[in-house]
């Protein structure tokens, strides 16, 4: 099916964790490493509320979380900014469809990321094949206030000069839809049963809501 030649948006936005790429047992792997560095057990994975925190938070904020009163923060802190995303990546893999639904909209819509890590994005999009997709790749480490505030996704916004109802962001978690809800951007559910409207559970269905 050929994609239609007129819609509304300009702009697909990507978050990255649990949209393009499942990296959850690589976020488990890195905070129970901090964990480990500080003599501590690692993170009982049936807490889905620490569950939602480090795998959806920034860096900054994830700490906070774990860490905040903490005397062992700065030994945290420290220690975690040694470990190297390269040492992370064999545990990520790509979602199924990603690229071949990129493939469908370029050129007919310009792509932008927008996501809470900080720092390894780059490199991601690098070492999953992913160079000369997007436009606009916005991190926690570009902004004042990560998602959930709205500042990344107008951010987003602002490089392309377009309006919110003219970008679709698509994300997995409550902070994206928070965030996507303060830019004033239409917002698509991956995987997940968030309360809005659009929900798609394979990549290529996005196609289905640009029109």
């Amino acid at each position: 099916m050929e994609l239609m030649k007129k819609s509304r948006y300009k702009v697909v936005i990507y978050d990255c964790d649990g949209v393009m790429l499942d990296t959850l047992e690589s976020n488990y792997i890195f905070y129970n490493r901090v964990m480990e560095h500080l003599g501590r057990p690692p993170l009982d994975r049936t807490d889905h509320k620490a569950r939602t925190v480090l795998h959806t938070y920034s860096f900054n904020n994830v700490m906070e979380y774990f860490f905040a009163g903490d005397a062992c923060q700065d030994d945290a802190m420290s220690f975690a900014k040694t470990i190297h995303y390269r040492d992370l990546a064999p545990f990520m893999s790509m979602e199924a469809g990603f690229i071949e639904t990129l493939d469908r909209l370029k050129g007919q819509f310009s792509l932008a990321v927008c996501t809470n890590r900080a720092i390894s994005m780059e490199m991601i999009i690098e070492d999953f094949g992913l160079s000369g997709y997007f436009e606009c790749v916005m991190t926690a480490g570009k902004v004042t206030h990560p998602k959930p505030h709205p500042e990344p996704l107008l951010k987003v916004l602002e490089h392309f000069g377009i309006e919110p109802g003219e970008a679709l962001f698509v994300g997995d978690s409550e902070v994206d839809m928070q965030s996507a809800a303060g830019a004033g951007v239409p917002f698509v559910a991956y995987k997940t049963h968030l309360p809005t409207p659009v929900r798609i559970e394979h990549h290529v269905e996005i196609i289905n809501h640009l029109y």
